[in-house]
Parts: structure tokens; sequence; C-alpha cells
């Protein structure tokens, strides 16, 4: 199994939005989420909310047979949850809206357990 893992800067007085976002996901859209990433390949994915004096950030950490193009399938994905995905987090949350090129994955500097 791959894993990639990822921080992801959020916008100034969005850290409720995400929140918000979340309990959503798990929640009411639970099923759709579910569907929407196994459709990707991923078999799990964690969010986790890290605080910094620097602003607020989600690190995400995903595994998948093969993460590699995971970035950029959320991106054109066309399923109804992909689409409020990319409009509520991606853009609202994160001021991504798709049309610059997706980051490569984050190099892995230490892999010892």
């Amino acid at each position: 199994m791959a894993t990639t893992n990822f921080a992801v800067p959020i916008l100034e007085g969005k850290t409720e939005a995400w929140k918000a976002a979340c309990e959503e996901i798990a929640g009411p859209r639970r099923e759709e989420y579910i569907a929407s990433r196994r459709a990707l390949g991923i078999t799990k994915e964690i969010a986790c909310l890290q605080e910094t004096p620097h602003g607020d950030y989600v690190v995400v950490h995903i595994e998948a047979n093969d993460v590699s193009g995971i970035m950029q399938g959320m991106m054109q994905a066309t399923d109804p949850f992909a689409v409020w995905f990319k409009e509520a987090v991606f853009k609202d949350v994160h001021g991504l809206d798709g049309s610059g090129p997706v980051p490569p994955a984050p190099p892995i500097f230490l892999d010892v357990l």
C-alpha cells in the first residue's frame, strides 16, 4: 500500500468552515465521501488540524494502491460529492480553484519503522 502526506494552509478565518465541512463529511455526506474516495482508489484518508503561529493547516494522510494521481483525480472528479468538496473545501477553505498545476507529492525524507 502506498501512502502520501501533505499539509495545506487554511485561509485566515476559515478554520470553522473546515471543521463544519468535516462534520458534514462524517455525517450526511459520509456515503458520498466513501464512494468518491473509493472511485479514486483511496483506502484510507486522515485529515488533522495543525494550529501553528503561522496559521492553521490541514495535514492529510492518504493510503491507496497508487497515490501518484490522487490529487489530479480529486481535481478532475465530477461526481456530486467531488463538486461539493472542491467548492466547500478546496476553494472556500484553502483558496484552491484548480486552475494551477497540481503540486507534486512531497518527498519522503525519513521512513524508518
